[in-house]
Formats: structure tokens, sequence, C-alpha cells
């Protein structure tokens, strides 16, 4: 398996992963994502994969089958009054195909994001995870990741 940054050619195998990513989180907040569509279209997937602040990793297959992604943005902290002038590496997508999982796709995945993050001087990695999806929270958890903070909401129905 290789690990590299995405291509234009990728775009493809992007969209069929982002659908399966969007619909375990269909699944569980249905009030809030739709079923079957991706939250990206091509243009807007061929302008992240060419911005050097939003890197794409992709987990290739022998076969050419793409078997995960990691969306990325280099967030710099410098600008802030009140922070620290350092570098966060935000993972804003992280999926593994679910023809994949169980056989540490992801694990990789996340160790390469991780090492590019420290050869590119960041300081630290951040994610958002989702509450009703307890597997990604100890996925997260078991490759060292901590709570940083808490998103509260209250529906308005």
């Amino acid at each position: 398996m290789e690990i590299r940054k995405a291509e234009e050619k990728d775009i493809r195998e992007i969209m069929r992963l982002l659908v399966q990513v969007n619909d375990i989180h269909a699944e569980g907040r249905p009030d809030i994502f739709i079923k079957g569509l991706t939250k990206y279209d091509d243009e807007g997937l061929r302008r992240i994969i060419s911005n050097p602040l939003t890197p794409v990793f992709v987990a290739m297959e022998d076969n050419g089958v793409m078997a995960g992604y990691c969306f990325c943005i280099a967030e710099d902290h410098s600008g802030y009054v009140n922070l620290r002038p350092i570098k966060t590496l935000y993972i804003d997508d992280l999926c593994v195909d679910q023809e994949t999982r169980g056989k540490h796709v992801g694990q990789r995945i996340f160790k390469f994001v991780m090492d590019f993050a420290k050869k590119n001087g960041f300081y630290n990695l951040t994610l958002n995870v989702w509450s009703c999806n307890p597997g990604a929270k100890a996925f997260y958890e078991a490759m060292g990741m901590k709570e940083m903070k808490t998103v509260m909401e209250k529906t308005l129905e």
C-alpha cells in the first residue's frame, strides 16, 4: 500500500469514499446530513487538492483501489493576540473504505499524516469527531489523541 498526496486523477475514488463517510454521519444525524451526497463536488476537490494549505493524502492498494484518505487544513495561529504563534494541522476528514476496515489502514494513514505534520513544523494535530460515531472517537483515542474541547448544541425544533 502506498500513501501519498492526492492528485486530480484520484477525484473519482475520493468521491466514492466521501459518500461512505457522509452516509455514516447521515445514519447518526439524519437531521443534519443527507444520505447519498458528498460535501464536495469535483471542482471543489480540484481546488482543495491543488492548495498547499489543504493537503489531502490517499492510501492506494496495489491494484489501484483507494483504501482511504485524509483531508487536512493547515492553520496558523500567529495572527491572534491571545494565542501562541503555533501551526496546527487540522484533520478535516479521515475515511477508510468500508471494504478494508479492520486492516489497520486508518492507523497507517494517521501515522503518515502525523509524520507529515512533524516534518513540516506543526505543533499539533486536531480534529472534530461526531458523538454519533463512537468507533471513530475510540480510534482517535487509540492513536493518542485527547479531548481538547467540547462542542454543544440545542436543536430548536
